[in-house]
């Protein structure tokens, strides 16, 4: 895939979140990898851009798009002021979900199986890029078991969230 500043995501207690929209301090921290485990971090590295196309192929209604999108999106910033923070990101605002809409982007993950959204993928080269964009022909190795992976990958990041309770901060690093 491209190099570069990639998405990510991580997962944290509602009540962190919170701390995070009231201090640009707490946010940074969060951003910086040292304010939650590892094992709470998702690097998305360019697969959003894919992974969309692809629910759109698999048949992903309007509401169900809409929510798998905000997987990626978020919702609204979580701290404006982090803006202004020295070394802070800057190019995409910081933004979240807080536990509710962490449920409601796992149910829809859960509504699409990893074979459907295997099965979408083209196997001729220049169908994947007509289908799913120039980013998806850089990909080394089986485009529609990889996708079908890194489905399933963040179907599981998202349920455990769902079940743990707990919210989601998304950026790009």
């Amino acid at each position: 895939m491209l190099h570069g500043r990639d998405p990510a995501a991580r997962r944290i207690p509602a009540a962190h979140l919170a701390a995070c929209r009231q201090s640009a301090e707490a946010l940074d921290e969060l951003c910086s990898f040292t304010a939650a485990p590892e094992t709470d971090h998702l690097d998305l590295n360019w697969w959003p851009v894919t992974l969309k196309r692809v629910w759109k192929l698999a048949g992903a209604d309007e509401r169900t798009f809409a929510l798998l999108q905000r997987g990626f999106d978020g919702d609204e910033e979580v701290n404006p002021a982090y803006r202004d923070y020295l070394y802070g990101i800057w190019e995409h605002p910081v933004t979240a979900l807080d536990p509710p809409q962490v449920g409601a982007v796992a149910e829809a993950l859960l509504s699409l199986a990893p074979e459907a959204v295997h099965s979408v993928v083209p196997s001729d080269p220049e169908q994947i890029e007509a289908k799913l964009g120039p980013t998806a022909r850089e990909v080394l190795g089986d485009l529609a078991e990889l996708v079908a992976e890194q489905h399933t990958i963040l179907r599981d990041f998202y349920e455990e969230a769902a079940r743990r309770q707990l919210a989601v901060v998304l950026w790009w690093d």
